[in-house]
């Protein structure tokens, strides 16, 4: 188990730098948008380029996050049944959801999504959209961020195994830092207390 755990951890830290850089493709979207936006408004030109990269972006963010969302327990979840349940029956779900539906489903997309993205390499496949981009590159997110996806679902099955076995400490608990603000706010509290004692 202590292999898987290393395992488990290399995946982890794989998904937080993706999710780390990841980010900028947002600002990068925005940023795009926002140009494309003030060059029509004022010189009445635009390009389907523009609005097809805003899209390549936003998709590349969506799908290269993803492991890193399930990474941070920030996915979607329906919590009415399961947050009544003992940790451990929480947990249990948790298992059989990525045994039975999310590794599965990556898998099924990847089997499609891999000769979805050499065909279009080949091809050269390109926007039917005057001035429109290659696709390939949108086309290979798909099967990259599912296997990261994957990778995720693997590395989050090991650590409720371990939990389940007494290794390792709940890893659904999120251990949220505190930001400078909530810190500033803190200190601010403690001076007022402490000068309110004197």
């Amino acid at each position: 188990m202590r292999g898987l755990l290393k395992l488990s951890g290399a995946i982890d830290w794989l998904n937080a730098q993706v999710g780390r850089w990841v980010i900028w493709l947002i600002l990068g979207s925005t940023l795009i948008s926002a140009i494309n936006a003030i060059v029509r408004k004022a010189f009445n030109v635009s390009s389907n380029a523009y609005l097809e990269v805003q899209w390549y972006l936003f998709a590349g963010a969506f799908l290269l996050a993803s492991g890193y969302t399930l990474l941070n327990g920030e996915h979607v979840k329906i919590d009415v049944v399961s947050s009544r349940l003992s940790k451990r029956k929480q947990i249990w779900i948790d298992i059989i959801g990525f045994t039975l539906f999310l590794m599965p489903m990556c898998m099924v997309v990847l089997w499609f999504g891999i000769p979805f993205f050499l065909q279009g390499f080949r091809s050269g496949e390109v926007s039917s959209n005057a001035g429109g981009l290659i696709r390939w590159p949108v086309y290979l997110l798909m099967p990259v961020g599912f296997t990261l996806l994957l990778l995720q679902g693997i590395s989050e099955f090991v650590k409720r195994i371990a939990f389940l076995q007494g290794l390792i400490p709940d890893p659904t608990e999120k251990k949220i830092a505190k930001t400078p603000e909530e810190e500033l706010a803190e200190e601010l509290r403690r001076q007022a207390e402490a000068q309110g004692r004197l």
